[in-house]
């Protein structure tokens, strides 16, 4: 299924591609750095790093920021809010919060792939307040209550 989303090109995002799929199996859009200027993240540090997109997404739809696994792995870059979610009546530009668990400073450069977006569909609730909840195998155990 294809889903059409109207995006916006912000003017600090030009000459850098749209989110694209690498493979054509893909479950993820590369996200691309919009930085006017290398941005440098010491170990520890975090920072918002812009795409320079943003975009309408259908009701009923959010679109997931996840990390890029190898950046994780090679250098411990990861999104902090994993996975950040941008609602359907978000319209701002779509930002990622990168934080660097390696022990060696990591450059942002624009446009380097720095996470990928994942479009999922997604249902409300409505809470049904009760005074008793229905039996189940597992009942109230958790933490640890199903083994090692």
């Amino acid at each position: 299924m294809t889903v059409t989303i109207p995006i916006l090109r912000l003017p600090h995002a030009e000459g850098l591609e749209l989110p694209a799929y690498a493979t054509g199996q893909s479950a993820g859009l590369d996200l691309l750095a919009a930085v006017a200027a290398p941005v440098v993240l010491e170990p520890g540090g975090r920072a918002l790093i812009p795409t320079g997109i943003a975009f309408a997404l259908p009701a009923g739809w959010e679109a997931q920021v996840r990390p890029r696994s190898g950046l994780a792995l090679k250098h411990g870059v990861t999104v902090l809010n994993s996975p950040g979610t941008v609602d359907a009546d978000y319209r701002g530009e779509v930002g990622v919060i990168l934080i660097n668990h390696g022990d060696q400073p990591f450059t942002v450069e624009r446009g380097q792939r720095i996470a990928q977006l994942v479009l999922a569909r997604y249902e409300r609730a409505a809470w049904e307040e009760t005074g008793v909840l229905p039996d189940s195998d597992r009942g109230a155990g958790g933490f640890g209550s199903t083994g090692q």
